[in-house]
């Protein structure tokens, strides 16, 4: 299995994170992506992508801090992600009007910026979106879906938005929540996703799964999302593995090391 979003640059792992991903191999998570949400933890993540070889990265400035967004800004993240082939996508990015750490009409602002680098960069784009679904989908479309494509990560509980997104070609990643008690909506919105757009992602350290809740996520917790994820699809757990790591793979132009 491969993580597709965590964020291992957070500090939360400092001090033990050879041990986080001892664990994660042993959960048989082979690869994991670590996504940069500001430009310090994007280019920490690039670090640890070179140094280690189940690492990749992506960079990006999350909307919580899309007032940071200026053309410097600009000009490393492009940087960044030109120079390391370890860079597999640009994010994440998107909107969020729940916290609106940012202006609205500045996260907007930014979130275009991160699509025309995904274009420029012929790259994917993981998308975050809390509370703002349908001007995520609305920027989406006027700037151009990118052709190296996208992902919604952390799909919320909303069937229109997981419809549209599925529609648009867009990959969906299913995270912690899909495992909570109080999910029942979401589950019923995963077992109508078609395999071939549903990517497994943990979100760590956020986003815990059940039995976990309450505790720091990490990569070795994957296993849980994908055993619910086939319960939802009523289909095993050895295909939904398979499955959604070819995803992977294909989105994000993985090599499979020999």
């Amino acid at each position: 299995m491969i993580d597709t979003h965590c964020h291992l640059n957070h500090p939360d792992y400092a001090h033990d994170l050879p041990d986080v991903l001892l664990r994660a191999e042993k959960a048989g998570v082979t690869d994991v992506i670590c996504v940069g949400y500001d430009l310090e933890t994007s280019a920490t993540a690039v670090r640890l992508a070179r140094e280690i070889r189940m690492i990749y990265a992506s960079v990006g400035i999350h909307p919580h801090d899309a007032h940071t967004y200026d053309p410097g800004a600009d000009m490393l993240l492009r940087k960044m992600a030109s120079d390391n082939r370890e860079v597999v996508a640009i994010g994440e990015t998107g909107l969020d009007y729940y916290r609106n750490l940012s202006p609205k009409n500045v996260q907007q602002a930014a979130f275009r910026a991160h699509i025309r680098m995904a274009h420029d960069l012929n790259l994917p784009l993981i998308v975050h979106s809390r509370d703002a679904q349908a001007d995520v989908l609305a920027i989406l479309k006027q700037c151009g879906v990118p052709a190296a494509g996208v992902v919604m990560h952390c799909l919320p509980s909303d069937p229109e938005f997981a419809t549209q997104a599925v529609e648009l070609g867009c990959y969906v990643g299913i995270a912690g929540p899909v495992t909570f008690k109080n999910a029942e909506k979401l589950r019923g919105i995963v077992s109508k996703l078609p395999l071939e757009q549903i990517l497994l992602e943990t979100d760590a350290p956020y986003l815990t799964p059940h039995p976990h809740r309450g505790e720091r996520n990490e990569p070795s917790y994957l296993p849980l999302i994908a055993s619910e994820v086939a319960s939802a699809l009523g289909v095993g757990l050895d295909e939904v593995m398979a499955k959604t790591t070819e995803n992977t793979r294909q989105l994000f132009a993985l090599t499979i090391e020999e």
